[in-house]
């Protein structure tokens, strides 16, 4: 794929015509990457002094609550920009750990390259705008749901609200005491619902791991 094809396929950068696609290419630092598989491409807690996309390959994004009493994994693949919300703001580091599963091509671009372009391009200015405004909008609509009551809900709830993206293929490494205790049920109760979920072939169970095939299809079945 040519590199202006490959840029224009970005969100960042949808929308850009040919002549300011020409001159962003034209001016601007990009940092070109291949990580083998296998390989980290970055860890929960580092810094985040760039944008980091994943143009091509697939990788795992794992991702841990404070404590470490369980982790959640996600399977993605490019084109896909890597947390973009925390470049800014008050807590400037990643919060998950992504680990390349086949080979990857990434596109790093620099902080201060990110602000120049928002300053010079209004096109790339107004996709930055929807793509943190976007990100926001999710977090804050989280606490205004419906209440969920029974206990089927509270384990959608919590596989929802537990991982970066609601859609796709997920694993849960969690022991179910702890599940219950998450969802505030006893370890019987949130067993029997996990079974039953698994009979209805929305889940698969495992040793002290939750396998999720389309989260999105679990929570329209809740």
């Amino acid at each position: 794929m040519a590199f202006p094809a490959t840029l224009s396929s970005l969100p960042i950068f949808q929308g850009m015509s040919g002549a300011d696609m020409e001159q962003v290419i034209a001016h601007t630092k990009f940092d070109f990457r291949k990580v083998d598989a296998g390989k980290t491409i970055v860890s929960e807690g580092d810094a985040c002094r760039q944008w980091l996309f994943l143009l091509s390959g697939e990788g795992c994004m794992v991702s841990r609550p404070a404590g470490n009493k369980y982790a959640v994994s996600e399977e993605i693949a490019g084109p896909l920009l890597l947390q973009p919300e925390r470049l800014f703001g008050l807590t400037q580091h990643y919060t998950a750990t992504v680990t390349a599963q086949t080979t990857c091509h990434l596109l790093a671009l620099d902080k201060q390259e990110v602000i120049r372009l928002s300053g010079e391009q209004f096109i790339f200015r107004l996709n930055m705008l929807n793509i943190l405004s976007t990100a926001a909008q999710r977090w804050a609509a989280r606490p205004w749901r419906s209440t969920v009551v029974t206990l089927r809900q509270r384990l959608v709830r919590f596989f929802e609200q537990h991982c970066q993206r609601p859609a796709g293929p997920k694993v849960y490494h969690i022991l179910r005491t702890d599940l219950a205790s998450e969802v505030a049920d006893i370890r019987l109760n949130t067993s029997r619902e996990l079974v039953k979920m698994q009979q209805e072939g929305l889940l698969k169970l495992s040793r002290g791991k939750i396998i999720i095939p389309q989260i999105e299809k679990l929570i329209a079945a809740q």
